[in-house]
């Protein structure tokens, strides 16, 4: 990559305002709003519409592809972006209007398979099915394209002041845990679409137009955060780029993304397997998590009797509880760690997670034992069992707050210090997100059917990578020294 053309992108370092700074970040409590409804209640829907177990994480592809194309393009033409409006802020504005046309056709799919020929009395929508999985996948592009420009943003708000980025970091990770508590409680509501009453349909029943109504309220407050963000928030449009590139496009953008990883230096690299791998540990439960609570702890099927919705329900609730622990944890973890440590850090809640993973096993099989030994087989688990899953899900908001942190907080630095642009840099890094999220997606159905249907598999599989991840973030992961960062703590709050 060229070095000195990318340091004539980078954006002044002058100090700008908190308030600024919180305003960009609380886009995220939009977004992860919209991504809570899509971990909590998508899965159980559209095996709903009638998608088999196996084949349900097969719909969850679009994450990672579009992670692994969408954001480092968005990143590189976000970095060289010459409208008036900024840099960032036309791709952030796109990416919130094609969610709003995503929540629409994922919200109104039963209604129009349905209409287009889709039976009310078969078990299976074929119809209903294609228009859910092009709004899925079109949710997912769009939310790509919010999260590395908004992510960018901070960073050029921040300069080259590393405190800045941190601050900024964690208050984009604080607000990914207030949108998901607020996502996940109202995924937990079985009487929101009272406020929408429309929302009944003879194709679409009390689950989906509760969840119509999840997804209209996301859209409103997604789009009010944006519109506060981007009125408060100016930008200085991009004139100091060369108009010599202009014209090259995708051999261009090819080149560049080229030229960034071929120079990376060894600890980018291993940040790339850490984060890879954590991710590998983390995609199995978020994808199958609420799956889990309805059919291994509450055992229910899908569309047969209330047990299962009862568990999703349930599973709805943890994850608030988790986003409650995340949050929190968010705030906190820059007292927590010093520049020396932060791969310490990461590596110690890396196990935290592989033996909350595995805890998912054994209360598993508690719940299997209670229902073989009780006599109404329709009765929910004991309260015991209820608070031991919950307890799984809180514990996890711990060594996630870390891995929606540092990693980031890391990637910014290793960029500023070599003069690459923040939006591509950020993509590379979720170029290591994207792919375990593909492998999981592609292996986790077929492995679970191969062990007979359940969840479990998936869960141990995160659990080992999660402890390889932590071996290799204490033993090869280096915390950014003196050399990459003038600042005494590169996590520290200002």
């Amino acid at each position: 990559m060229d070095i000195e053309s990318n340091q004539s992108m980078k954006p002044s370092s002058r100090p700008e305002s908190k308030m600024k700074m919180i305003l960009v970040a609380s886009i995220a409590a939009g977004v992860q709003f919209g991504w809570a409804l899509q971990l909590s209640l998508l899965t159980p829907y559209v095996q709903q519409l009638g998608v088999p177990h196996k084949w349900a994480s097969v719909v969850w592809l679009c994450g990672p592809i579009s992670g692994l194309l969408v954001q480092p393009i968005v990143g590189y033409y976000s970095d060289r972006c010459r409208s008036r409006f900024g840099r960032r802020r036309p791709f952030i504005a796109a990416g919130v209007a094609l969610v709003a046309i995503a929540v629409f056709l994922i919200g109104f799919a039963a209604d129009i398979g349905v209409s287009c020929g889709d039976s009310l009395y078969e078990d299976t929508k074929p119809r209903a099915v294609v228009v859910f999985v092009i709004g899925f996948w079109m949710l997912d592009v769009a939310n790509n394209m919010l999260q590395g420009p908004c992510r960018a943003l901070l960073a050029d708000i921040s300069g080259d002041d590393t405190k800045k980025m941190s601050t900024a970091n964690a208050w984009y990770s604080f607000f990914m845990a207030v949108g998901n508590v607020l996502g996940y409680a109202a995924g937990s509501l079985k009487s929101l679409h009272k406020m929408f009453p429309f929302t009944v349909t003879k194709a679409c029943d009390i689950y989906c137009a509760n969840l119509k109504s999840c997804f209209f309220i996301a859209i409103a407050l997604l789009g009010l955060l944006t519109v506060l963000a981007m009125v408060y928030v100016r930008e200085d449009p991009n004139e100091d780029h060369e108009t010599e590139e202009k014209g090259e496009g995708g051999a261009l953008f090819l080149k560049e993304i080229t030229g960034a990883c071929k120079e990376l230096k060894k600890p980018m690299w291993i940040l790339l397997l850490v984060t890879c791998l954590n991710w590998i540990a983390w995609f199995g439960f978020l994808l199958f998590d609420t799956d889990w609570m309805g059919k291994e702890i509450y055992g229910g099927e899908v569309g047969k009797g209330h047990l299962y919705g009862m568990g999703v329900r349930a599973g709805s609730l943890g994850l608030m509880l988790n986003s409650i622990v995340l949050g929190v944890m968010s705030l906190g973890i820059v007292y927590l760690v010093s520049r020396e440590r932060a791969n310490l850090l990461w590596g110690v809640v890396n196990f935290v997670q592989a033996i909350c993973l595995l805890m998912t096993v054994l209360v598993t099989k508690l719940a299997g034992k209670h229902r073989h030994a009780s006599v109404d087989k329709l009765l929910p688990p004991p309260a015991g069992i209820k608070a031991g899953a919950l307890a799984i899900f809180a514990v996890l908001g711990i060594p996630q707050a870390v891995t929606y942190s540092v990693p980031f907080t890391m990637a910014s630095i290793f960029c500023s210090n070599s003069g690459g642009g923040q939006g591509l840099s950020l993509g590379v890094l979720n170029i290591a997100i994207a792919v375990p999220q593909m492998f999981v997606s592609l292996l986790s159905g077929p492995l679970d059917a191969a062990f007979g249907g359940g969840n479990l598999p998936a869960f141990v599989l995160g659990a080992f990578a999660a402890v390889i991840s932590g071996i290799l973030a204490l033993t090869l992961l280096p915390s950014p020294k003196s050399e990459d960062s003038p600042t005494e703590n590169v996590l520290a709050i200002v």
